[in-house]
């Protein structure tokens, strides 16, 4: 997948114009990436329109029309595309009351590393975290980490061939599993590998 360039993006001016449209156009395909793990954790899985997307909004909401400001959002957003080996996905966990979430992510340090993807009946992929800064410490985890699952060449092949896709947390305060993950959300996924 081709990493985002200033010429892929819309002038401010542009997107105030089709940002209802456009927006309404990622939300429909980002249903198709979103997989709840349990009831408090979501991967929400980026390509390269969700990255546009998100880059778009950062400039609109920070009003950013200069190059070198362009290029720094290109530069923090181009890193979660994709690049033809792996997926790559932001994880939240969320818990709606505040006071529940802080306890929580005390209790979960270290869930991003236990998060894992299986096609088929071969071996888990798991996370790799955080590759940008760590996002927890020993006191407490984030609720929001961005994690990259590397694909072998049999498990894109299995894959791309039907295989099913499972996926879950094996943490000591949090385990998941979903057998198998929606049809709708792995073909979704498969033409990250395009």
């Amino acid at each position: 997948m081709d990493k985002l360039a200033r010429s892929d993006l819309y002038s401010l001016e542009q997107y105030s114009e089709l940002r209802d449209q456009f927006r309404t156009s990622v939300m429909e395909h980002k249903r198709n990436r979103r997989l709840p793990l349990g009831t408090n954790a979501t991967l929400y899985f980026e390509d390269r329109l969700t990255i546009q997307y998100q880059v778009q909004e950062m400039l609109r909401i920070e009003r950013i029309f200069e190059v070198a400001g362009i290029q720094e959002e290109l530069d923090a957003y181009n890193p979660l595309i994709p690049d033809g080996s792996n997926w790559k996905a932001t994880f939240m966990v969320e818990f709606p009351d505040e006071e529940e979430r802080r306890q929580m992510l005390r209790h979960l340090i270290g869930i991003e590393d236990n998060v894992w993807l299986q096609v088929g009946d071969l071996p888990q992929i798991r996370a790799i975290a955080d590759e940008d800064l760590d996002r927890s410490d020993d006191e407490k985890t984030s609720a929001v980490h961005f994690l990259r699952f590397e694909f072998n060449e049999k498990q894109k092949q299995a894959i791309k061939n039907g295989a099913r896709l499972a996926a879950g947390i094996d943490h000591k305060n949090c385990t998941v599993e979903i057998r198998p993950v929606a049809e709708n959300i792995r073909r979704s996924l498969l033409k990250d590998f395009d």
